[in-house]
């Protein structure tokens, strides 16, 4: 466990490769980007399951090409090597199921974490994970990597921007933060029984549960939102719903519902 919450987190504070181990998590002291070495892992034929974590991520790359850095010893940053055995239609869930996994291992540890389309991880109104998943195309055929961010030690001080916020942030008075390693193990271990699940029950149930276990947890729908659409547009309306491919499905007003299978969204108002 850290120090009292809001106090400055100590600087050694190092994950611990000898209990992560177990779980095939490789721990780097220092790389530009977990989802690239990952990439590079896959396509050299890299086994599903690898597992790579940096103390210090300097170079990292959030959704819509945004950086993302943090102070070394302050977040987990990691990424995870897939290889889905499902049809390419599948995919898309990929985000969502990791944002879920995480929001659930986070409400766990006591944190009432919810999610916001398509794989934002929010404490409140402010984002305390982010997560992005890359398709690769190797020889030993399609790989997902999939990279997870999670502000755990940072102070308000040190978060990039307003709208971001850690878990020492939000620990309340007697709430522990959880430690790093073990925090680590249990989102390790949740995202791969989700995935689990997820890819050998059937196409239709095992869509649908996903869907209503993700619906549960999202905050997105229900609420007036602004999308940043690729081509540059924006779409106003109101959040409805996901439909089975994972897309929001948006009404704007006086239109019919359009959706969305990629964008920035922007809360317009509390829920």
């Amino acid at each position: 466990m850290t120090d009292h919450p809001g106090e400055r987190p100590p600087v050694d504070n190092p994950l611990d490769p000898t209990r992560l181990a177990p779980l095939g998590v490789e721990v780097l002291p220092a790389t530009p980007s977990t989802n690239a070495v990952v990439a590079e892992r896959a396509l050299a034929g890299a086994p599903e399951g690898l597992v790579v974590v940096t103390e210090h991520q300097t170079a990292g790359r959030g959704r819509l090409d945004r950086g993302w850095q943090t102070p070394a010893g302050s977040a987990l940053t990691l990424s995870v090597l897939l290889r889905p055995q499902v049809a390419p239609q599948r995919w898309p869930w990929l985000p969502l199921l990791t944002g879920y996994a995480v929001a659930k291992v986070l409400r766990a540890a006591g944190y009432a974490a919810t999610l916001k389309w398509p794989n934002d991880v929010l404490l409140g109104e402010r984002k305390v994970a982010g997560i992005l998943v890359e398709r690769v195309e190797g020889p030993s055929g399609p790989a997902a990597v999939v990279g997870i961010g999670l502000n755990v030690l940072l102070t308000d001080e040190q978060l990039p921007v307003p709208t971001a916020t850690s878990l020492l942030v939000e620990s309340g008075p007697g709430q522990p933060v959880p430690d790093r390693t073990d925090l680590l193990a249990s989102l390790v271990q949740g995202l791969m029984e989700a995935y689990d699940a997820w890819q050998v029950g059937e196409e239709g149930p095992a869509t649908t549960h996903l869907r209503e276990s993700w619906t549960r947890v999202c905050s997105t729908l229900g609420r007036d939102v602004d999308v940043a659409m690729p081509d540059g547009s924006t779409l106003s309306g109101r959040a409805t719903g996901i439909d089975e491919h994972g897309r929001l499905v948006v009404a704007p007003g006086g239109g019919p519902e359009v959706a969305v299978a990629a964008g920035d969204v922007v809360h317009v108002r509390p829920a």
